[in-house]
């Protein structure tokens, strides 16, 4: 738990860092940017089925019906995007997130061979790959939630801690070892890493502050790679 403590501190200690805002910047930006493409690709593809007037049995023609639906669906977009904002932010973020644990290594890590170069097209699939994960796991775990509903927030936090520690540690360590070597360790420290992960779950549902998750996170394990035993 100290290592854990330590890690976290220390990730907390450098969010004034640059290179940790402008990820942060960068996938806030990219999040609202797709969130806005799909608004107007959804509005598009409603415009052009409803055309710009309705024909009603009894009623007969209607002009409005477009309008309606326009200025209906600007409530229900920003309700869809306070869920969806985080999620998919998380994902534009993990985009960029090589560059968190290259600010945490040059900062506390000196000396060391310079990391392998993840691909962006790597970095993009392997970011919406994780969101699929969690948005999947966390819809059939709502069972759960419903059947042990005392113990629902406990259960949340089990799950997401335990993805969160598996895909931000894998994706901290492939960038200094091979695929057998992080299962090795990730092995060797499972419980630890769970922690870890669960301690970042948290903060999730808190507004604003779980946008920081996968920057906190990545430079959290980032820290836990090079301290824990390997």
């Amino acid at each position: 738990m100290t290592q854990i403590l330590k890690a976290l501190s220390l990730s907390l200690a450098q969010l004034s860092d640059p290179r940790f805002r402008s990820v942060l910047l960068k996938g806030i930006g990219l999040a609202i940017a797709l969130l806005a493409g799909i608004y107007a690709i959804v509005m598009w593809i409603v415009g052009w089925l409803l055309g710009d007037s309705v024909t009603l049995p009894f009623i007969g023609e209607v002009t409005w019906v477009d309008n309606v639906v326009s200025w209906g669906s600007i409530p229900l977009m920003l309700l869809l995007s306070t869920f969806l904002m985080v999620p998919v932010a998380s994902a534009m973020t993990g985009i960029f997130l090589d560059d968190v644990a290259d600010a945490v290594e040059d900062k506390h890590y000196t000396g060391l061979p310079a990391a392998k170069r993840i691909s962006l097209a790597t970095n993009i699939t392997d970011s919406f790959r994780f969101l699929g994960v969690i948005v999947v796991a966390n819809l059939l775990a709502l069972v759960l939630y419903l059947i042990f509903a005392p113990f629902a927030p406990l259960i949340f936090w089990a799950l997401n801690g335990f993805l969160l520690a598996r895909e931000y540690f894998q994706m901290v360590a492939i960038r200094r070892t091979d695929r057998a070597g992080v299962k090795k360790q990730r092995r060797r420290n499972a419980l630890t890493l769970w922690i870890a992960g669960g301690l970042m779950a948290l903060p999730l549902s808190i507004p604003l502050v779980n946008l920081l998750v996968p920057v906190v996170g990545c430079a959290m394990f980032t820290h836990l790679y090079h301290r824990l035993p390997r």
